[in-house]
């Protein structure tokens, strides 16, 4: 008490110095980097995180794909895609609700929701404190300040400047651009000092032989290889215990650097015989020539920032300035002639307004029936639609654009229906929802979806179709109990054909560009009918290709999507592929088990299975699968040959057909992708 007088004593200046003197040590402690014994953070869709003092990295919960997890991670702060450079446990990420703590005995550990332990950082010696530092590199320190861990140590796919591998080191490549399980691939440091490129068999857990090799081994061992280091200033070598380096990645000269740096359009700078050559695109004719020693540099932008107006050449910096110079005389000149007369302005504000009220909402109605009814569908009010579904109560799933929901159509004995509620009025939506009207009504097969009608009223585009009582494929092909090898055999024929029906037997081809299971429904006697034609391309009579951005679901899309090359209905194809093995394995196309190394990407592990004779582990010993191994290695034969990287290699969905048939025989099909050793 006599304490606290003594503090009420001191005049109320004083007391504002004091917390003025206060501030800068309270503000330098929570951004120094420096994370205290007991800190912790907790996975939520606002979880916080542990920046480096400049902020350019941080630590903590990042939410994947699947909304439901979070990977413990390190992450570039400062740019828009926030680039993950190290994770921790990615073969089991945590779930939403999981703790991160710095304890003093046993440093990082990751604990989930009920409290057991999925990963811990196991320093040696007695925490003191954590820090987060610019390099993007965790340490742990002792109260001497001393290192004892640090996530540099644990590599996962991704080498920082300053960072180092020791011998014996492994980067593995992630599963796929969302999975940070193990992946196929990954660059090792063995210890004769040899860096080597490999493929991993997630089957075997073998590495097929190297497929690049900076070919530094050492027969001596007192010479042998001992780290690899990325130093800030961009090199990369091999040092070796002897003090001696080989450069793997050689310094550009200065001034090629500048020069290319400072040149708008240089793209690419070549180094051969101490020559520097600018290129500039379209660049083409690239390839590697072991007769001409040499490097290339390859320019890029540090982050998504647009490009400077300096990178024009000077007339045309002088065009646009000229441009902005006539757009502000006409913005002043306009200005003029409409303040010269206020009264003017209300009438002409007022006869906009009419023209507005009374114009544009024929016009819509126009656009929308003339757009719109081109078949004999029913045609449906809001109002009727919202009494259908009992205000839109009972949700079936959701797709691409929208949310389907469960109604009632009739006024005796009442039918099901599923109603599809587009979610967004843009441009895009729009255009979907007469696409998927004017496609679905003018096509008639048992492996689609029926259309029953429509709603185009304002600002209201709905989807009505018949309601299949057993819902997606994914549902009852991911479910348990596991379907027979007889009912999945019967639901890919039935794929195959309504496909067939869409490529070939069509007024217009139609491209279907989003086959996965969740748009394969079920009827009640379990007949696959294909639905979903929101994303559907259609192609004129005289087409066969055509040019679209990417569309699909990750794991599905076929290669030349992402090559920017002509789309043809070799895409529907290759995810047909993908889902025909799933229909055989009953698994999903990126497979992720419980255990270390139990995770897959399907069409992998299905071809290592496939080529090394094992097709009983992709039924997981199926008694009525294994007895029908005549079939089963016909669908793998076929399936392969389905997501081959090339489309010109992939058949067609009649060829399919008659190889599922055994029509036509099923030719030993190849590596689907250059990547996989074979």
């Amino acid at each position: 008490m006599v304490q606290g007088k003594e503090l009420m004593a001191y005049p109320l200046p004083h007391l504002l110095l004091i917390l003025l003197l206060l501030l800068p040590s309270s503000s330098f402690a929570q951004t120094n980097g420096n994370v205290t014994v007991g800190a912790s953070l907790t996975a939520t869709d606002e979880a916080s995180s542990w920046p480096s003092p400049s902020g350019d990295f941080a630590f903590g919960f990042r939410q994947l794909e699947n909304k439901e997890l979070f990977l413990l991670s390190i992450w570039y702060d400062k740019i828009p895609e926030r680039t993950i450079v190290w994770h921790a446990n990615g073969d089991n990420p945590a779930p939403s609700g999981s703790k991160v703590q710095l304890t003093a005995d046993h440093g990082l550990v990751l604990n989930d929701p009920r409290g057991e332990e999925l990963w811990r950082s196991d320093s040696t010696g007695v925490v003191a404190f954590g820090f987060m530092n610019d390099t993007g590199n965790f340490e742990l320190a002792n109260e001497n300040s001393e290192k004892i861990w640090e996530s540099f140590s644990q590599l996962t796919d991704t080498l920082l400047p300053t960072q180092k591998m020791e011998r014996g080191g492994v980067l593995s490549s992630r599963l796929s651009e969302t999975n940070f399980s193990r992946g196929r691939f990954q660059l090792r440091l063995l210890s004769d000092g040899n860096l080597v490129l490999n493929v991993f068999n997630l089957l075997t857990n073998f590495a097929y032989e190297a497929y690049y090799s900076s070919a530094t081994a050492d027969p001596d061992p007192s010479n042998s290889g001992y780290q690899l280091i990325f130093n800030q200033s961009g090199s990369m070598y091999i040092l070796k215990n002897n003090y001696g380096r080989f450069y793997l990645v050689e310094q550009v000269p200065e001034d090629c650097k500048k020069s290319c740096l400072h040149d708008c359009f240089c793209v690419v700078a070549t180094l051969r015989d101490a020559a520097c050559w600018k290129k500039r695109l379209p660049l083409s004719n690239g390839r590697v020539d072991s007769n001409l020693p040499g490097k290339a540099y390859i320019k890029i932008r540090r982050g998504n920032f647009p490009t400077q107006n300096s990178c024009l050449p000077i007339p045309e910096q002088r065009k646009n300035q000229d441009r902005r110079r006539n757009q502000d005389t006409f913005i002043l000149v306009l200005s003029v002639l409409l303040g010269s007369s206020v009264l003017m302005n209300f009438i002409l504000l007022g006869l906009a307004c009419l023209g507005f009220f009374f114009i544009y909402p024929k016009k819509l109605t126009r656009e929308s029936s003339d757009d719109v009814v081109k078949t004999n569908l029913r045609f449906f009010t809001y109002k009727e639609l919202v009494e259908t579904t009992n205000g839109f109560r009972e949700e079936l799933g959701r797709g691409s654009f929208g949310i389907v929901y469960k109604g009632e159509i009739g006024t005796g004995s009442r039918e099901l229906v599923a109603v599809k509620k587009l979610d967004r009025l843009v441009q895009d939506t729009e255009k979907e929802f007469k696409t998927e009207v004017n496609v679905i009504g003018q096509t008639h097969h048992k492996n689609l979806v029926r259309l029953l009608g429509f709603c185009d009223e304002g600002p209201h585009r709905l989807l009505v179709y018949e309601f299949l009582s057993n819902g997606s494929l994914a549902s009852f092909l991911f479910g348990n109990p596991k379907p027979s090898w007889k009912q999945r055999t019967q639901i890919a024929f039935g794929i195959a054909r309504g496909l067939l029906y869409l490529h070939e037997e069509c007024n217009t081809q139609i491209i279907h560009c989003d086959i996965k299971p969740q748009n394969i429904l079920l009827d009640d006697y379990y007949n696959a009918r294909i639905s979903d034609f929101g994303l559907a391309k259609l192609l004129m009579m005289d087409q066969s290709q055509t040019h679209t951005s990417i569309r699909g679901t990750k794991g599905y899309v076929a290669p030349e999507w992402f090559r920017n090359l002509p789309i043809t209905a070799k895409v529907d194809v290759y995810s047909f592929g993908v889902l025909l093995l799933e229909i055989i394995c009953c698994r999903r196309s990126i497979y992720i088990g419980h255990g270390e190394g139990e995770t897959e990407v399907l069409t992998f592990w299905a071809y290592d299975c496939y080529r090394e004779g094992a097709l009983d582990a992709l039924v997981e010993y199926e008694t009525e699968a294994i007895d029908d191994q005549r079939n089963l290695e016909r669908f793998v034969m076929v399936a392969i040959w389905c997501i081959q990287e090339d489309p010109s290699l992939r058949p067609i969905m009649k060829k399919v057909i008659q190889m599922l048939e055994e029509v036509v025989e099923v030719p030993v099909p190849p590596c689907p992708s250059p990547f996989i050793t074979c």
